[in-house]
């Protein structure tokens, strides 16, 4: 049965001021967390783990406990394992997570707690804190400046031949695994369940080997050693798909489970067979929406920035819409890889939505102007719009940018280029380390919020000074 909170333990606190005093950021952040709103928001989500979650069942680890734990999780950067350790071993983060004497969760255990916490619920967790920011007086909501910025998936660099061996791969372990369910149970001959992952693995080393060198002889070979490469992967694709048939007519959890794991992964294989041949064998350049870049990641986009050293990332597009205090109070996840221009009136809308006016000044990079939206933010009633134009200005144009305001909103802008390094070294907005597309997003939404809190924590701490 969930829980909502532990009793509060006055021995705890009494041992608690006899040793260390909790630090006054963290203190803060606390407090902020105390909010029944933000309770409710994730209690109604983390009830849904079963359907009598909230009437029966064993006591679970509290819905107080799970939102403390990771929000620490963020703030400090930790790993699920780390975060388990810190909060046993400190008296002020068993404090903090409301744990006190009580066995901390351990790390599978806050995983799959953390898995049911919806995309969406995390969007209004933001948005719930942004308003406590604006009831603390720490943003007013009269200027926003917004850009954009690229999380990237936890995925190796993808070329066709490594793609086609992590297919052999999985698909050939899976086939390992079916040969002992199955057993006796099927007449398939043993043929059916040959792995083919050394062979796989050789063939692929083979065209990085040949595609290093570059010369004509060795790119022969290795558009010889791709056709061996995508014979061998279509062959272990025909094993899977005789081998899941088997596995469906069996009704046991394991062979389920398993014929659950081909189905996902022999339609991604054949994606990656078709684009191979596609872009080797018939010199065809595959748009990047028909590509995979990833059999573990599939929702991964390629994204081109034409930026120095890093010309192509593979993830996904983030959107930020930063306030005056220093908070987010808003945050996209894009699909695929839009113009810039097109999230100008989107963040416009939100602010309104959030603030209940526009902002006094609004502003963002070169890539966003265009003259429909300058005339948007114009016409929503933004006094001051800092959209520099790109290219040919007349003179009008040099004029309108050079003005007073103009120039303080340019510098202005550039703040966020600080904001977001922090979000990424702080918080680990650089690289998501969770699954799957809602993972994704759990895990942006996750390190904007710790982002916010941090920020509030450090500016009414420096209130009490």
């Amino acid at each position: 049965m969930l829980q909502d909170r532990y009793e509060t333990d006055k021995v705890f606190s009494m041992v608690l001021k006899l040793t260390n005093e909790m630090d006054p950021i963290l203190a803060q952040i606390d407090e902020i967390l105390d909010d029944e709103e933000i309770f409710q928001l994730v209690k109604a989500d983390l009830s849904k783990r079963h359907r009598k979650t909230l009437v029966t069942g064993r006591n679970s680890t509290p819905v107080e406990v799970i939102l403390r734990m990771l929000a620490i999780k963020r703030l400090y950067g930790f790993s699920y394992e780390n975060t388990e350790y810190h909060v046993r071993d400190s008296l002020v983060l068993r404090q903090f997570c409301r744990i006190y004497f009580n066995d901390v969760p351990d790390d599978t255990t806050l995983i799959r707690w953390a898995n049911l916490i919806q995309p969406e619920t995390l969007e209004k967790f933001n948005q719930r804190v942004t308003q406590l920011a604006k009831t603390l007086n720490i943003t007013r909501g009269r200027k926003l400046r917004t850009d954009g910025t690229v999380v990237e998936s936890h995925i190796h660099s993808p070329t066709d031949n490594s793609l086609l061996a992590d297919g052999v791969r999985v698909l050939g372990r899976s086939l390992q695994r079916a040969k002992q369910v199955l057993a006796d149970k099927s007449d398939l001959p043993q043929a059916v369940f040959r792995n083919r992952v050394r062979s796989a693995r050789h063939t692929a080393r083979q065209i990085s080997q040949s595609l290093r060198k570059g010369s004509k002889t060795t790119q022969a070979r290795g558009r010889e050693a791709y056709g061996k490469l995508v014979t061998i992967t279509q062959a272990t694709v025909s094993q899977a798909q005789q081998v899941l048939t088997a596995l469906q007519n069996d009704t046991t959890q394991e062979a389920q489970r398993l014929a659950k794991t081909l189905e996902t992964f022999i339609p991604r294989t054949q994606q990656v067979i078709d684009q191979t041949q596609r872009r080797v064998f018939q010199d065809e350049k595959v748009p990047a929406r028909e590509k995979i870049v990833s059999l573990f990641e599939p929702h991964t986009d390629i994204i081109r920035r034409n930026k120095r050293g890093r010309p192509v990332e593979y993830g996904h597009k983030v959107w930020l819409d930063e306030v005056d205090g220093g908070i987010v109070s808003g945050y996209r996840v894009l699909d695929g890889n839009p113009s810039d221009s097109t999230q100008w009136k989107p963040s416009l809308d939100q602010h309104v939505k959030q603030f209940g006016r526009p902002p006094r000044l609004a502003s963002a990079d070169r890539g966003v102007y265009s003259g429909p939206n300058e005339t948007y933010a114009n016409q929503l009633g933004v006094k001051q719009v800092v959209l520099p134009k790109p290219g040919y200005k007349s003179e009008a144009r040099r004029c309108h940018e050079k003005r007073p305001w103009f120039k303080r909103g340019r510098k202005w802008q550039s703040g966020i280029e600080g904001r977001i390094s922090v979000l990424k070294r702080g918080h680990d907005l650089g690289c998501c380390l969770d699954h799957g597309l809602s993972g994704f997003k759990r895990w942006v939404g996750w390190g904007v919020i710790a982002g916010n809190l941090k920020v509030m924590g450090r500016t009414l701490a420096a209130r009490m000074i």
